[in-house]
């Protein structure tokens, strides 16, 4: 057999660390974001494909298939003559280096809440008293611009947090632009409070500048230019809680870039949380520890629409170049 001239031998992937991606799933309709390697696997790391959004480096991350094959049996005595799946179950461990909006709703495990300013006199709440009035934004605003008006923009400072989407007002069902953040009953069980959604929402961000009657965010907002009528609150951080019923649900992308050139990408199209919050704690010198989100996830299925098979996860190779296969 003759070797192949100029291909380099194959080799087991060698790689640093994973990076993280995380994308919307449709509640209502059910549709998570699905990710086609052939199409975009070689994107660039800081800039994926929308709207798939980085959520940075990971550590100690894990994958665990849980799925069962079984076998068939006949005859006496018992002779295998097949084998059959007889559970299909897979979940993905992680921790995040660092701490944001998004990282932090992924390891809540439920709802991920904002903590907007209150109200003068608010009654305290452990997720936050009564909010103060909101902010309505303008024609003209942009993911990364809101447009407020000169009067209301000078009451906004550089540096502040600002949760925008609209007033709550009884709807019923999955709420939040761009991600569904929480699954309202009813509107009693909000208290028919006005800025629940802004209270959840993951359309938020940072003010970098005030000019012209508009603020200036240090980055898109999630769900894009927000449109006339919608709402600003300036918050304070975030808050989760442990309990609650509500089940946050992403679709998943990581990345296991090679030394060599070869990409390892696994695309869970719906992961949900499968514990609480938590922390796990790195003792780095002295009295200084670094704390990181730690997150757990179970996959739930999807139909591949090359066969019609039953899946939970996608993973995918790409060699790198002049590498045998």
């Amino acid at each position: 057999m003759v070797a192949a001239v100029g291909l380099v031998g194959a080799v087991a992937p060698v790689t640093r660390r994973v990076r993280a991606y995380f994308a919307p799933v449709n509640r209502d309709a059910g549709v998570p974001t699905l990710f086609d390697a052939a199409q975009m696997g070689t994107f660039e790391l800081g800039a994926p494909p929308a709207p798939w959004v980085d959520l940075g480096w990971c550590s100690n991350f894990a994958r665990k298939s849980a799925t069962k094959i079984g076998a068939l049996t006949t005859g006496a005595p018992a002779v295998v003559q097949s084998q059959v799946v007889t559970q299909v179950e897979a979940t993905v461990q992680l921790e995040f280096e660092s701490w944001g909006k998004l990282q932090l709703a992924l390891a809540a495990g439920s709802q991920q809440m904002n903590l907007l300013q209150t109200a003068n006199g608010a009654a305290a709440n452990g997720s936050g008293g009564l909010a103060g009035p909101a902010t309505q934004l303008l024609a003209g605003s942009t993911a990364t611009s809101l447009n407020v008006g000169a009067t209301a923009a000078a009451q906004f400072q550089v540096g502040e947090l600002v949760a925008v989407d609209e007033d709550y007002v009884a709807q019923v069902g999955f709420v939040g632009s761009g991600v569904s953040a929480a699954y309202v009953s009813s509107p009693a069980s909000v208290g028919n409070d006005i800025n629940y959604i802004r209270r959840v929402t993951l359309n938020v961000g940072r003010v970098v500048g005030v000019a012209g009657g508009a603020l200036q965010l240090g980055s898109p907002l999630l769900a894009g230019a927000p449109p006339s009528g919608m709402q600003a609150s300036p918050l304070v951080g975030f808050v989760d809680r442990e309990g609650g019923g509500f089940f946050q649900e992403w679709s998943g992308l990581f990345v296991m870039d090679g030394e060599q050139g070869d990409r390892v990408i696994y695309h869970y199209p719906r992961l949900q949380p499968m514990q609480g919050s938590a922390e796990m704690v790195e003792i780095l010198a002295g009295p200084l520890e670094r704390v990181r989100l730690a997150g757990a996830f179970r996959a739930l299925p999807v139909n591949d629409a090359n066969d019609g098979e039953t899946v939970l996860c996608f993973r995918s190779y790409l060699p790198g170049a002049m590498r045998a296969v």
